[in-house]
């Protein structure tokens, strides 16, 4: 492994999308030097500034030539040593820049298995880890013997978008070869029916373990249950919900293994993780969904925080300037229960001074947004709180907003 530079780590980081402040900070406070590069469109977000060396914006259109670009003219004063991509959509853009550099992290070919849901689903199966059974919408006799073996309903699914974003939920055949040759009409070659996969609707309860990985194995993972799966809270409305899962339980045992399994399949080295899995309520097995190379987004480094004392981006700042050289292992602060309950909301800026009670940590501060983190000794004190304020947030908040096709 090569020997960490006697100097301070010239990083530069990535992201679409408002993110990884914590990550920023960490790296200046151990005294890197850190380069943002960003989207026109965040360049007005909260960024800390008072710690970034650069804040460089791209317009929004910009391609992975333009960032591989622009590293190589940054490395012209300044022998860059890291590459991070903070949000989702930048993983493989990332990697296609340090590629280019020779630098070390995850490569272009394993960054796609993380931004691509076929090609997971493939790995993790192979692997021997449970998972709704799928096809790639692409062979028409594939597609055909799949829904004879694999009865609806099913979800569509575009391969390459996040959380909930263009997801369909079909019952007949009749709809899907319908939704196939729509999708082979489109204009966007990459909107076309081979980059969406069919897969097994599974009903059930929607977990998610976020961790994170050193020298390709987990040194920290904490796990939570939604309290309504994301993919029904997109297209039926209400409350975003999620909550620690319960220390030591059979549940936790189970998320933990097949997370470690996983991980290990999809060969990442280093970096942080947000896996999604479902209980089926038909067999009362766990089945993976998806995984991404970064932090879960919807203020879940928060929750665990709350509940661990772990702050997975400040922890995924240090493993990176550490090159390996870190701890075997990350021990909680503290063992408690966090969650959180978060809305779009009716008002602009939602005021919620009327929920008083003791455990609420954090209040979000977002445009249209309600949403409050609580944290208690005892599941049952959270899970009677969220379960509480759920009903509160339908007539005090809520609104409801049609699913995106795709992001914005």
């Amino acid at each position: 492994m090569p020997q960490p530079p006697n100097r301070p780590l010239n990083i530069v980081c990535l992201a679409t999308y408002f993110k990884g402040v914590d990550f920023i900070r960490e790296c200046k406070a151990r005294g890197c030097h850190v380069v943002l590069i960003t989207k026109e469109k965040m360049l007005g977000e909260d960024w800390p500034r008072d710690v970034l060396d650069d804040l460089i914006a791209v317009p929004n259109d910009a391609g992975p030539a333009l960032f591989i670009d622009l590293l190589a003219f940054l490395g012209r004063n300044r022998r860059i040593d890291r590459v991070i991509a903070l949000e989702e959509f930048d993983v493989v853009t990332a990697a296609l820049m340090r590629e280019h550099l020779c630098l070390p992290g995850l490569s272009s070919s394993r960054a796609k298995i993380f931004r691509d849901k076929l090609s997971m689903a493939v790995h993790s199966q192979r692997a021997g880890i449970n998972v709704p059974e799928f096809v790639q919408l692409l062979n028409q006799e594939e597609v055909s013997k799949y829904m004879q073996r694999v009865p609806g309903p099913w979800v569509i699914k575009p391969r390459s978008d996040v959380s909930a974003i263009g997801i369909k939920k079909v019952q007949q055949p009749n709809e899907v070869w319908g939704v196939i040759e729509e999708m082979n009409a489109r204009e966007n070659l990459r909107e076309r029916a081979s980059y969406y996969v069919l897969a097994r609707f599974i009903p059930g309860e929607v977990f998610h373990v976020d961790s994170l990985v050193n020298d390709g194995k987990v040194v920290f993972a904490g796990a939570n249950q939604y309290g309504r799966p994301p993919l029904q809270v997109a297209h039926q409305g209400g409350s975003y919900i999620s909550r620690t899962v319960a220390r030591g339980s059979a549940d936790e045992k189970a998320l933990f293994e097949t997370n470690k399994k996983l991980i290990k399949a999809l060969g990442l080295e280093r970096g942080a993780t947000h896996a999604e899995f479902i209980r089926s309520d038909a067999d009362g097995e766990f089945y993976f969904l998806e995984i991404a190379a970064r932090v879960g987004g919807a203020y879940i480094a928060e929750v665990l925080e709350a509940a661990t004392g772990v702050n997975l981006w400040r922890e995924w700042a240090r493993l990176e300037i550490a090159d390996g050289k870190a701890p075997p292992k990350l021990s909680p602060l503290r063992k408690e229960y966090a969650g959180i309950i978060l809305s779009l909301a009716k008002q602009e800026q939602p005021d919620t001074s009327t929920y008083v009670d003791e455990e609420i940590i954090s209040r979000v501060k977002k445009r249209h947004h309600a949403g409050l983190i609580v944290r208690a000794p005892q599941l049952n004190r959270v899970t009677e709180l969220l379960d509480d304020y759920a009903l509160r947030f339908a007539d005090d908040f809520v609104a409801i907003e049609p699913p995106p096709e795709r992001p914005e």
